[in-house]
């Protein structure tokens, strides 16, 4: 899908189950290890909403360092678009960050959006998350927005 000399892109198998799950994680902590193993589940049945497609990140050893699922949304923030892929979660390992995996995940999902007949890509970041915001940026993304989500039990 994606590879130079240091990184290689490729879509997640069945086989990465374990990994996915260990990167999933990482990345959201606060979901139970039952609801990710559920959400990866439903994902290789075919069952899942989000994400459509996962892509991981390899390096030239071959060992997955990160990963990206991507959707499709009928609407995101600022975007002008009702068809918009949706980088639902980006994750690298911390000592791999800022050695072009993170931009390897995102060049690979603009080009997965594309091929869905996407013209825009959209993402988001926990407002206090500035290694996030700030990786985004440096990667062409414009913040169009910051949202505080309320709920309330009934």
């Amino acid at each position: 899908m994606y590879e130079n000399s240091r990184v290689h892109i490729r879509a997640v198998t069945a086989a990465d189950a374990q990994m996915w799950l260990y990167l999933r994680q990482a990345l959201w902590p606060d979901t139970t290890e039952r609801q990710h193993q559920a959400e990866i589940a439903e994902f290789y049945a075919g069952q899942g909403i989000a994400p459509a497609t996962v892509l991981l990140a390899e390096d030239k050893q071959r060992q997955v360092v990160g990963f990206a699922e991507l959707s499709i949304r009928p609407y995101a923030e600022g975007c002008e678009t009702q068809r918009v892929a949706y980088l639902e979660g980006w994750y690298v390992v911390p000592e791999c960050r800022a050695q072009g995996f993170g931009k390897a995940l995102v060049e690979a999902a603009a080009a997965w959006g594309r091929s869905q007949g996407c013209t825009e890509l959209a993402s988001d970041a926990e407002a206090d998350n500035i290694i996030s915001q700030q990786a985004h940026l440096a990667l062409g993304f414009q913040e169009v927005g910051l949202v505080r989500c309320f709920r309330k039990t009934l």
